[in-house]
């Protein structure tokens, strides 16, 4: 999808790389209206892609359960390395954590989600927006308006 950023360049973005843990799930739990918003992004032919530190074990069932494409990396610099088969000029990177550094530093827009399992301040530096949930992270690729408002000058 392309954003027209006013005052600002044009971006698109193809592919959309999630962390799994305090972002996609907060303390283990996976909110059920999530498997809605990941098929409208599907429908809308965005890459969908979960990069993992999988410390809960679960990243293969949920990357299954949504139909997701799955890569580990146990630390940031091997969810950098994992990002490389990325175009960066296309991919989004939506996060929360230290680890997520790798992923926010390889992607055109970086996301941070603030939910209950918070965000680490090592990564502020790096994210581009900042919403309060991955809900709101989600919507901002299917309410173009949104994303355009947001990233304006």
């Amino acid at each position: 999808m392309i954003f027209n950023i006013p005052q600002s360049e044009s971006i698109e973005i193809n592919t959309i790389v999630l962390d799994l843990n305090g972002t996609l799930v907060v303390y283990g739990t996976l909110k059920d209206e999530l498997k809605k918003l990941i098929q409208k992004l599907k429908d809308l032919k965005y890459r969908l892609v979960l990069i993992s530190g999988d410390i809960r074990g679960q990243a293969k069932e949920i990357a299954e359960l949504l139909e997701l494409e799955l890569f580990l990396g146990k630390t940031s610099e091997e969810k950098a390395q994992q990002m490389q088969q990325f175009d960066k000029e296309k991919t989004a990177a939506i996060g929360n954590a230290r680890i997520d550094i790798g992923t926010f530093q390889n992607a055109k827009i970086a996301i941070a989600t603030l939910q209950k399992e918070g965000i680490h301040t090592g990564i502020l530096p790096y994210v581009d927006i900042i919403v309060p949930s991955i809900e709101s992270a989600l919507q901002l690729f299917i309410d173009k308006k949104a994303m355009e408002g947001t990233l304006r000058l």
